[in-house]
């Protein structure tokens, strides 16, 4: 049976809760949350044990809410046990709390009309711990290149700011002819001492000020286009937001959503331009006529063989399989991929750092290898 999901509110969702319903990105780099992506995979995992087990929805959130240790987080959980004595519907709860998303909402949703509450539960759960591993490849392929990116800054600013001024002296000391390397790396040293308390402080300022320029349009269309397009990065980019949409879609079409209402609910979710623009423009082709499998090949966002495999979902009429089968495949392949670049990564950027304290070195030395032969 499909379930037509009314979007009366859906505006309203927007306006409430769209930072939090960026969950599929932008909870990979959130820290601190008072009810996190690990936390709600593991209270999912234990709703769905109690309500497989026969206990009724209110008795399992107030045994939930008893076990709970910090304040916070029992107090957050006791705000969904109180409505919930006073009449109102689980999805409802949820829609009215800042701490879930319009997926956890509508899958909710689904899961009262349907009598299926405790096989969603379990769902939710799943759907959580995939999240929660695919971060975990993330964090560990791009936390080494990270360290020693930033390592590599601070070791080339200290050299141009203290050690190349050294060397300076020297050579206006000695009247030495300076080769051209020698020349630019002094003229790049005498910008970072003249600019670099602007360039720290425009650093400042772009980092204070990115969470609000990352929610205009123009700025999400550039940015989501630049990631696609870095070499290498950009297919391993373009895989895992490809991963969070075809996880989506498995619990939806699971659920026997129509696929115009998933769409639009999937594209509600993911903060990524070019994704968000291609399932709206999915979603319009399908309204008006074409196919799935034609609607999704419109858009270069899409993988070829993800429209393979939707074209035969069409002809078969396994649809729910098919996104099953896409979302294994992607998070293998952003798994797969996260080793990869992990290993390729590291030895490059170290490299590259060697590469320029080198360079800065000859630069500083070649002089005083010339003031050596004058003097001998």
């Amino acid at each position: 049976m499909g379930i037509k999901i009314q979007p009366h509110n859906q505006q309203e969702r927007k306006n409430t809760s769209f930072e939090l319903s960026e969950v599929l990105t932008r909870e990979i780099t959130l820290f601190g949350s008072s009810f996190n992506n690990k936390k709600k995979e593991e209270w999912y995992s234990e709703l769905h044990v109690l309500l497989k087990s026969g206990i009724d929805l209110k008795s399992g959130l107030e045994l939930l809410t008893e076990t709970r240790k910090k304040e916070k987080e029992k107090q957050l959980l006791q705000s969904l046990v109180d409505p919930l004595i006073a009449g109102q519907s689980f999805s409802t709860i949820l829609q009215e709390n800042k701490h879930f998303t319009d997926y956890e909402y509508y899958a909710i949703r689904i899961g009262e009309q349907t009598g299926q509450l405790a096989q969603i539960t379990q769902e939710l759960s799943d759907f959580y711990k995939r999240k929660n591993d695919l971060k975990r490849e993330i964090v560990s392929a791009l936390t080494y290149p990270v360290i020693v990116l930033c390592t590599a800054l601070l070791v080339i600013m200290f050299m141009l700011r203290y050690v190349v001024p050294m060397f300076v002296d020297i050579f206006k000391q000695n009247k030495v002819a300076l080769p051209g390397i020698t020349k630019m790396i002094i003229r790049f040293s005498d910008m970072i001492g003249s600019y670099g308390g602007y360039i720290i402080g425009g650093g400042i300022v772009l980092i204070l000020g990115s969470s609000y320029i990352a929610k205009q349009p123009w700025f999400r269309k550039a940015w989501g286009t630049f990631l696609l397009k870095i070499p290498i990065l950009g297919a391993y980019f373009r895989k895992i937001y490809l991963a969070q949409c075809t996880q989506a879609l498995s619990l939806l079409t699971s659920a026997r959503v129509p696929m115009v209402d998933s769409l639009e609910l999937v594209k509600n979710m993911i903060n990524f331009y070019p994704l968000q623009n291609g399932l709206e423009n999915t979603r319009n082709a399908i309204i008006t006529g074409d196919k799935m499998s034609a609607a999704f090949a419109k858009n270069p966002i899409f993988d070829k063989k993800m429209i393979a495999l939707i074209r035969v979902a069409e002809e078969t009429n396994q649809t729910e399989f098919i996104f099953a089968r896409l979302k294994e495949q992607f998070n293998q392949q952003v798994k797969h991929q996260s080793q990869l670049i992990a290993n390729v990564l590291n030895p490059i950027l170290t490299l590259l750092v060697g590469l320029i304290v080198g360079v800065i070195l000859v630069a500083m030395y070649l002089p005083m290898f010339r003031l050596s032969s004058v003097i001998g």
